[in-house]
């Protein structure tokens, strides 16, 4: 009965990593769409977080702190979502900082290679859609090839150029599996592994993904999000009971123009499965 009458987003970003609204922004859309329960989670900074609170506080909304973190697991990115964290626990806070230490020779290499391929001034013109420099991504990349009119949009820039295997596409050592968890768990969160439907793994593969998860004190995986087809809400309501994990949903929210769905417009969960958030009182 809870997942029917409390609107949850907990999976949303804002221009403190790779979103276009202010956090305080974010905040004021979540709860014109209805939202009640709201975390933020930006990439690989916590940051935003005390302006999305104070915001979401002021709009009676219930606020969760948290975080998506960037972790490299047999050769591909997957990103794991902290929830109900301690924004200010040390250990977090120092970790993310050594995450997000590679992403600037990161990005340059990226623009080398897109100037070689015909499309100069990349990294510049990346840099002026990022607000925090030191969370220069993929994603910003896009954005200005999209609006040079190269593609026509953000998934067919990162069809042509920018997604794994194709040639400006720059791999990138992030932090493992177990210090994501550990820091998350550190700092009194909760672990989920964020939108699992968009990585390239084997079924294999996801299998020991699941249970190494699980046996590091993973709690969760996100079902349904904005990030997954609707297809895929019951594929990973499926592993969620089969490997016990809790289910957590989220719209994976980036701007107005760039996301399949808005704040707040996600079904609701499977009533059979557990939401991460049943005992946050």
């Amino acid at each position: 009965m809870e997942v029917n009458i409390i609107k949850t987003d907990l999976h949303c970003h804002s221009t403190m990593s790779d979103g276009v609204l202010e956090p305080e922004e974010v905040a004021r859309r979540a709860h014109a769409n209805g939202v009640n329960l709201w975390a933020l989670t930006d990439h690989d900074i916590v940051d935003g977080i005390p302006v999305a609170r104070a915001e979401a506080q002021s709009l009676g909304m219930r606020f969760i702190a948290g975080v998506e973190i960037s972790v490299t697991w047999s050769g591909h990115t997957v990103h794991i979502v902290g929830l109900n964290v301690d924004d200010t626990h040390t250990g977090l806070v120092e970790g993310l900082r050594a995450v997000r230490s590679g992403r600037s020779e990161r990005a340059r290499e990226m623009g080398r290679r897109l100037d070689a391929m015909g499309v100069p001034g990349s990294y510049e013109g990346a840099l002026r859609y990022v607000s925090n420099p030191a969370l220069i991504s993929r994603t910003h990349f896009a954005r200005y090839l999209v609006d040079q009119g190269v593609c026509k949009s953000l998934q067919e820039v990162f069809s042509r150029y920018l997604g794994e295997n194709c040639p400006a596409y720059v791999p990138m050592q992030w932090s493992s599996l177990e210090q994501a968890v550990g820091w998350i768990r550190a700092a009194g969160g909760r672990a989920v592994i964020a939108h699992p439907g968009r990585y390239n793994y084997s079924p294999m593969q996801f299998d020991v993904l699941f249970e190494q998860f699980r046996d590091l004190g993973g709690e969760g995986i996100e079902v349904i999000t904005g990030s997954h087809t609707p297809d895929q809400y019951s594929v990973y309501a499926d592993v969620a009971r089969r490997y016990g994990f809790m289910a957590s949903c989220g719209s994976d929210f980036h701007g107005p123009r760039e996301s399949r769905i808005d704040l707040g417009q996600l079904p609701p969960l499977p009533a059979d499965l557990t939401p991460v958030w049943h005992d946050w009182h």
